[in-house]
């Protein structure tokens, strides 16, 4: 049994988004709601998550826009509050996903008990939210520091909204040298934004790269598609899938959720 298993309790895990309302600082935030509106709004989608037989679940800033690159202060101090205030209804194992800053989700993770976290770790791009210049070797350093090496590393090698500053590397050759150097616990791949879906050639040809690493489907999971890509995935990555007409932003949805993973219990044989 490997550690995704162990840790998850089948194959093929569904890892389901909670996009947490925006969050105090960030430009959209609902003073009048507050914090309060921020818990309840993930403690609905979590209880959708998990009554439609998700896997394990992962919160996430999404709606924090316009992204920075680093979280600051009332970023990271939220997402510890609303994490450490639905910890007790939490039936499934849940990481953490800080936009787009890997040593703050790590911090959240440390701090709330998280199995994981999600992040872009290696490369330089040039992106939407400006110069982003990733340094993965200062970020596992800062691991070892704060005592968090049991938290897994989820390593997405295509970041969205940003394209790579290497002139000709492929997707498939950055996760040969990611699987290679970095020390990813999954690889993450992605398609070129939210909710987009990745080519089934793409994750065969990664996960024929990197062999013993899992690799992970990123964006796009659908039920229409689920059959065809965990053919390939080790497991997925949901957001805009589950949500009320698949759109990120919205609450997730119950049914699509029930729907999805009646459609991962026939690939993984437990139908």
């Amino acid at each position: 049994m490997n550690w995704l298993e162990s840790t998850f309790g089948t194959l093929k895990p569904i890892i389901g988004m909670i996009h947490l309302k925006p969050l105090p600082g960030s430009p959209l935030y609902n003073e009048q709601g507050g914090l309060q509106e921020i818990i309840e709004a993930a403690e609905a989608d979590l209880e959708a998550l998990q009554e439609g037989g998700i896997d394990g679940v992962m919160f996430c800033n999404e709606n924090d826009r316009p992204y920075i690159l680093r979280g600051d202060a009332a970023t990271i101090s939220a997402m510890v509050r609303v994490v450490t205030e639905l910890k007790k209804k939490i039936c499934v194992p849940y990481g953490v996903d800080v936009l787009w800053d890997p040593a703050g989700a790590l911090a959240v993770a440390n701090a709330v008990g998280a199995y994981f976290i999600r992040e872009v770790f290696t490369g330089v791009y040039a992106s939407d939210m400006g110069f982003w210049d990733n340094r993965v070797g200062e970020f596992f350093r800062y691991r070892r520091l704060i005592g968090a090496e049991h938290i897994k590393l989820f390593f997405n090698i295509n970041a969205e909204f940003a394209a790579p500053l290497g002139v000709g590397r492929s997707v498939v050759e950055v996760a040969r040298s990611v699987a290679f150097a970095c020390l990813p616990d999954v690889i993450c791949v992605s398609g070129p934004m939210t909710g987009s879906a990745v080519e089934e050639r793409l994750l065969r040809e990664v996960k024929s790269t990197v062999r013993d690493i899992p690799v992970f489907l990123n964006t796009g999971l659908r039920k229409e598609n689920a059959e065809e890509l965990l053919k390939q995935a080790d497991g997925a990555i949901v957001g805009s899938g589950l949500k009320v007409d698949g759109i990120t932003w919205n609450p997730v949805d119950p049914r699509r959720v029930k729907e999805l993973m009646e459609v991962v219990r026939r690939v993984r044989g437990e139908a």
